[in-house]
C-alpha cells in the first residue's frame, strides 16, 4: 500500500533532576554539597533511510519518544544523558507543525538527518547553589519537562518530470513505453490512483526520472477526489509534461482542461503554477477531429508553450519528445523545490522566556516554562531556598510587575501549583 501523508506524536527525553546531597566521609566533619547534575533528555531526529518508499509504517505506530536523562547522584556524580531517537523516513518527506502547518523539514537527500525536537535539560545538583553566604544549600534542580508535539508527514516524489492531465489522457500507458515501470493501464477514470515512478534511459547514458501522476481533476486543490494527495507530488518535479487527448472519445474539450488543471496548480502553490510545462498531445492515432489538434496549436502559440504530437500506443513521435525532455532538464537547475523558512527545532523556552500574571478571584497567579522550571528546584521547607526563589523573582522582574498589579502583604501568589503568601 502506498502511504504519503500521516500524522504522529513525538516526545523528546524529559531531563533527569539534580539532587541535594552532601559530602559524608569518616572524619570530615562538615563536608560540603555535592549533588550531581541530571542528564539531558533524548533528542528527537528524522532521518532518510533509502531501504523505505513509503509512509506506510507509521500508519499504527503513532508515537515516538527517546529516553529521558537520568537523575543525578551524590559525590558530584551526574546522571547519564537519555539516548537520541532516529525516526527512519522515506527519501522526500517534508515534516510540518500540525498546528500551524509550518515545515520543520526538508528530507531530500540521501543520508539527510535532522534535529526536530530537543531533550530538556537535565537540573543541576546542590553543589551549583553554594555561595559565601550560602554553604549548604538544600535544594536542587528539576529537570525540564518536554511537551508532546504533534507532526505531519508528507510524502512528496523525487521526479525530474511530472506528468499532468485528466484521467485517461494515456499518462499511464506513456511512462509505460519510454521506462520499465509497469503501471495499472486500462479504458476506464482512475485507473492510477496511486503514483508510478520510471526511470527514463536516454541516448548518451543519462536518466531521468518521470512521475504519472494520478488525474487531477476540478476541484482537487480543495480535496475535491484525492486532489490534494495528487497535487503534493507535482511539487517536486522540475518539468511538466502536460497531457492532453485529442481522439474526443471522452468528449472533452482539451484546451478546457488545460486550462482547469492550471487553475488547479495556481490555487495550490503560486510557484508550483510557474513551473516550466511541455504540452504533449496525445492519441494522435485515433484522432476523429483535426480541428482539436489545430486548437491545441493555437493554445500552445498563444501560452508560448512547446507541443509535441504523439501516440503513447504506436510510439509515433515519442523518441523526439524524450530527447528534448533530456536537453531542457539540462538547463533547469535542481533548486530546492520545498521551501523551509527559518530552521524551526522544538525546545524549551529559555528561563528569560515570557511570563505573565493575571488576577483570578483575588489571587495573583503567575505562570510561563520559566516559573514551572524555577519551582521545580525550591525546597519550601528550607529558608535558603525560600531566600534564593525571592532573589530569582526579582532578577526576572516578576517581583516588580507583581507589586505594579498592586500586589500586597498577605495576598495569596500563585507559582506554578504552589500556593505562597506575598510577604515584603
Amino acid at each position: 500500500m502506498f502511504t504519503d501523508y500521516t500524522k504522529i506524536i513525538i516526545k523528546a527525553g524529559d531531563g533527569g533532576n539534580g539532587v541535594a546531597t552532601f559530602r559524608r566521609e569518616k572524619y570530615v566533619a562538615a563536608g560540603g554539597p555535592d549533588g550531581g547534575d541530571g542528564g539531558n533528555g533524548g533528542n528527537i531526529y528524522f532521518k532518510v533511510d533509502k531501504d523505505r518508499n513509503t509512509l506506510i509504517d507509521f500508519r499504527y505506530n503513532k508515537k515516538f519518544k527517546a529516553k529521558n536523562g537520568e537523575n543525578g547522584s551524590g559525590n558530584h556524580c551526574n546522571g547519564k544523558y537519555g539516548e537520541d531517537l532516529y525516526v527512519k523516513v522515506p527519501i522526500g518527506t517534508v515534516v510540518k507543525d500540525a498546528e500551524t502547518g509550518k515545515v520543520l523539514a526538508d528530507l531530500s537527500e540521501e543520508n539527510q538527518v535532522e534535529l526536530i525536537q530537543r531533550g530538556g535539560r537535565g537540573g543541576r545538583g546542590n553543589s551549583h547553589f553554594a555561595t559565601a553566604t550560602r554553604q549548604a544549600p538544600r535544594f536542587s534542580e528539576d529537570g525540564e519537562k518536554v511537551d508532546e508535539k504533534e507532526v505531519i508527514l508528507e510524502l512528496k516524489l523525487l521526479a525530474d518530470v511530472g506528468l499532468l492531465g485528466f484521467p485517461n489522457v494515456g499518462k499511464s500507458t506513456f511512462l509505460s513505453r519510454v521506462t520499465d515501470a509497469k503501471p495499472k493501464i486500462a479504458n476506464y477514470h482512475f485507473t492510477t490512483i496511486v503514483p508510478n515512478l520510471g526511470v527514463v534511459k536516454t541516448k548518451d547514458g543519462n536518466g531521468f526520472v518521470i512521475a504519472d501522476i494520478p488525474g487531477i481533476i476540478e476541484g482537487a486543490s480543495e480535496g475535491v477526489g484525492l486532489g490534494i494527495q495528487f497535487l503534493r507530488h507535482v511539487e517536486r518535479s522540475r518539468l511538466l509534461l502536460h497531457f492532453l487527448d485529442v481522439s474526443g472519445e471522452e468528449g472533452r474539450n482539451p484546451v478546457d482542461d488545460f486550462y482547469a488543471i492550471n487553475n488547479e496548480l495556481k490555487k495550490y502553490s503560486e510557484k508550483l503554477s510557474t513551473r516550466k510545462q511541455i504540452i504533449v498531445a496525445n492519441k494522435i492515432d485515433i484522432m476523429q477531429d483535426e480541428s482539436m489538434l489545430k486548437d491545441i496549436e493555437d493554445l500552445a502559440k498563444k501560452e508560448n508553450l512547446e507541443l509535441f504530437k504523439i501516440s503513447g500506443v504506436t510510439g509515433e513521435g515519442i523518441e523526439n519528445l524524450i530527447d528534448h525532455v533530456a536537453e531542457v532538464l539540462k538547463t533547469l537547475p535542481k533548486e530546492d523545490l520545498i521551501e523551509v523558512e527559518d530552521k524551526i527545532v522544538y525546545e524549551l523556552e529559555d528561563e528569560k522566556s515570557k511570563w505573565t500574571i493575571r488576577i483570578e478571584n483575588g489571587e495573583f497567579i503567575v505562570e510561563g516554562k520559566a516559573v514551572e522550571r524555577l519551582m521545580g528546584r525550591i525546597n519550601i521547607e528550607d529558608n535558603e531556598s525560600m531566600y534564593y526563589l525571592q532573589k530569582c523573582l526579582k532578577n526576572m522582574g516578576i517581583e516588580d510587575e507583581l507589586i505594579k498589579m498592586g500586589v500586597k502583604e498577605g495576598d495569596s501568589v500563585k507559582l506554578a501549583d504552589w500556593e505562597l503568601e506575598w510577604y515584603s
